[in-house]
């Protein structure tokens, strides 16, 4: 993408609403624009952001057995009344009407709809275990958005729903899901920790909150540092293992970590003091198992291996794309800029042309840009006739993960330079030795 032809409107100054590094980079690198309070455009930087995260978040769903479908945001007022939810859900919910004055909403989450689909079709344990998810805006009548799109009123989640014939085949799902967001948060270059969360009149230990440590967190958290040291699950995890999976879960809920509202201190306390971490945090994902609390009122039932119907246990796995991206640049920035990691980076390498025109860079550019383009690299040409501390800065602003930066006496040389984003590392050297590093 040549970047004299692309959408990408910068900020020169930080916008006085920003509260947050995060809100603050991202109106400024013109990755979103606020429509109205808690409601955002995304604009072409930022979407690229937002279908890398969304196709890692779908990947490791799919790779844990989870099946993808798409549920619509309007929803029926009367599946609500059929849980009890409806009267009880508050004024974040946003009820509307239609034209013959059926009542309506904007849904929040998909725990009825979804359980709905499932008692129209299944019938048989033979068909279980199942989860199904889908990724789709959601909206909450929040009292006081706020940090751009890390709270905001319309969002994006990635919910999903699993339904087990027994509780021990829905702690087996639990736990495949446990292992997937370990996964999926380590893929977008954060280290979530698992901390145990509320799980109100159900009870029992089944619900969790991912968090990531940020200096800019909502809430207080307090661990282990040993979480820090853990090794995430590999690629060829066996979904199916039950015990290894078990064994996961044993492992990364075995030492001590609590958000504030759930913190124990006698027994952080007890803690060599060494060992001890507490810092800010931000819950980037939840997860969730429910029993049988939306499939008893509204008969989602099986027939089990007695001949007997059975109401099936559900568990529910939210995750926020648009939330994760300013988490991301929360946990990865500099006074520059944001520093993306590349699995979600907009563009993979953003070429700078210093003098455009001049036939030496042109032909360097020129080159990289369609050579690094016929490898599959994402690539941004700043072909711009912008001053060069300009470039530089936009480069730096908008975190692509490498620069290759090419001058008048570079391109005389046949040479360009190579800078990372991340370390501020520069070197210099031949077209073809930064084409085999870049594709290689």
């Amino acid at each position: 993408m040549r970047l004299s032809r692309y959408f990408m409107p910068i900020l020169k100054e930080n916008p006085k609403e920003a509260e947050i590094v995060s809100h603050r980079l991202m109106l400024r690198t013109g990755m979103i624009r606020q429509q109205s309070q808690g409601i955002y455009s995304w604009l072409p930087l930022g979407k690229r952001v937002l279908d890398k995260v969304n196709a890692i978040v779908r990947e490791e769903q799919n790779r844990a057995g989870a099946v993808e479908l798409l549920m619509p945001t309007l929803q029926s007022a009367e599946l609500w009344q059929e849980s009890g939810r409806y009267e009880a859900y508050g004024k974040e919910m946003l009820r509307i009407a239609d034209r013959q004055d059926r009542p309506m909403l904007y849904g929040p989450t998909n725990e009825e709809m979804i359980t709905d689909i499932f008692r129209s079709y299944v019938k048989s344990y033979k068909n279980l275990p199942l989860n199904l998810y889908h990724i789709q805006l959601k909206f909450r009548d929040e009292i006081r958005p706020r940090f751009g799109t890390m709270r905001s009123r319309e969002f994006l989640m990635k919910d999903a729903y699993s339904f087990d014939l027994t509780k021990e085949d829905a702690i087996h799902s639990y736990n495949k899901m446990f292992v997937a967001y370990l996964r999926t948060f380590a893929r977008l270059g954060l280290r979530a920790i698992p901390m145990r969360a509320d799980t109100g009149p159900i009870g029992g230990n089944h619900s969790h909150e991912f968090i990531i440590l940020a200096e800019t967190g909502e809430s207080e958290v307090f661990s282990h540092k040993d979480f820090v040291n853990f090794d995430i699950p590999s690629e060829d995890t066996d979904f199916d293992d039950v015990a290894g999976l078990q064994a996961v879960f044993d492992k990364w809920t075995s030492i001590y970590a609590a958000t504030s509202e759930m913190h124990d201190e006698a027994a952080f306390d007890a803690i060599p003091e060494t060992d001890r971490m507490s810092a800010r945090g931000i819950e980037v994902g939840h997860i969730f198992y429910f029993g049988t609390k939306y499939s008893e009122p509204m008969g989602a039932k099986v027939q089990g291996p007695d001949g007997k119907e059975h109401p099936v246990h559900m568990g529910s796995y939210g995750i926020g794309p648009t939330r994760l991206v300013p988490a991301i640049i929360e946990a990865s920035h500099d006074e520059n800029g944001i520093i993306w990691p590349a699995s979600v980076a907009p563009f993979d390498v953003v070429v700078i042309n210093m003098k455009p025109g001049d036939e030496g860079c042109d032909r360097l550019c020129d080159s990289l840009y369609a050579g690094l383009g016929k490898a599959g690299k994402d690539v941004l040409y700043d072909d711009t006739d912008d001053r060069a501390g300009t470039k530089f800065a936009t480069a730096d602003l908008i975190g692509v993960p490498v620069q290759v930066i090419v001058g008048p006496r570079s391109a005389a040389s046949g040479e360009v330079e190579v800078k990372d984003r991340k370390t501020g590392a520069r070197e210099v050297m031949t077209l073809e030795a930064a084409m085999n590093r870049l594709v290689g």
